[in-house]
């Protein structure tokens, strides 16, 4: 359906289609009197964005700076067509610039989002169970990875990357019993996600699931720096992991089994995030700051002990 008919559906009237201001799915901007919102797709059918709306609720209601549905005289969130969509308010703030003091209070809020998750998956949002990589989904994403890094002089050992992510593929049934604790998270905590207002205020839960609480520490970790031109073309660096854990641990705070399998929780992620990144986006290739953040993230997963729980 065209973003002209889904901004009607909402009771925006508009006469020209609108465009998206985000590049890899419709996300639309409407500006009025009073207030400006966002049109957006969320989890579909209805009934799991309906349990993904209450779950961001619950947060807003316990102080965590996260959007949820504006009040319309229309349902909001609805089902047009095969998606779903949602409106949101638009945050005016800054966006994030690499600041030690920026990265702080991303780790706070990252933290206190963990700390209010219950024990069990009380909201029914969808539960992590990619366990199931094998050896030709990895040769074959190698391949075009190669591909891409050839065109643009991008030196990279596709044997090693190749045995290092195989390895990483061994220990899925490892990682899948290890009994790590999980919690009820937004999940894709990135800095393009984040407008600072100057706190930072979450502007996409939309992914929100039932997760190990590690990976998506570990996600933080590998793509906080992930297509925001605002931001350092590289991961975070050993300082800047610090002072987010610093901040992260104000509010929430690990487990043993955290601690032991961490590092394979990194090399799970990248395997599971960013060989689908740097193999499925071609258009990433073309731009400079990606290739370094690329570069980057490579020597995570060859050896992500620097980047360790401990602060």
């Amino acid at each position: 359906m065209n973003g002209l008919a889904v901004l009607k559906r909402f009771g925006f009237q508009t006469q020209e289609e609108p465009k998206s201001i985000y590049p890899f799915s419709p996300v639309y901007r409407v500006n009025s009197e009073m207030n400006d919102f966002i049109v957006k797709k969320t989890q579909r059918p209805i009934e799991r964005a309906q349990r993904l709306m209450r779950y961001t609720t619950n947060l807003k209601e316990n102080g965590v700076n996260v959007v949820t549905p504006v009040s319309l005289s229309v349902e909001n969130p609805q089902s047009i067509g095969e998606d779903t969509y949602v409106v949101y308010p638009f945050i005016k703030g800054a966006q994030y610039s690499g600041k030690d003091d920026e990265i702080i209070a991303a780790g706070k809020l990252l933290g206190e989002i963990h700390s209010l998750s219950p024990m069990e998956n009380t909201f029914e949002l969808e539960e992590y169970d990619v366990f199931d990589f094998n050896v030709d989904e990895v040769a074959e994403s190698v391949q075009k990875i190669e591909k891409y890094a050839a065109r643009y002089d991008f030196k990279i050992e596709g044997i090693q990357l190749k045995k290092k992510l195989v390895e990483v593929v061994n220990q899925q049934e490892e990682l899948k019993n290890s009994g790590l604790q999980f919690v009820l998270t937004p999940h894709d905590f990135k800095a393009n996600n984040l407008i600072y207002t100057p706190d930072p205020y979450l502007i996409d839960p939309d992914n929100a699931s039932w997760i190990p609480c590690i990976f998506d520490v570990a996600l933080a970790l590998l793509l906080f720096h992930n297509e925001l031109s605002t931001a350092p073309d590289k991961p975070f660096t050993p300082e800047q992991w610090q002072l987010f854990l610093q901040g992260y641990k104000k509010y929430s705070s690990l487990t043993d089994l955290d601690y032991v399998y961490w590092e394979k929780a990194v090399e799970h992620v990248f395997l599971d995030e960013v060989m689908w990144l740097m193999a499925d986006v071609e258009d990433d290739w073309a731009n400079l700051s990606q290739r370094h953040l690329f570069e980057g993230l490579i020597k995570i997963v060859y050896d992500p002990s620097s980047y360790s729980l401990n602060c």
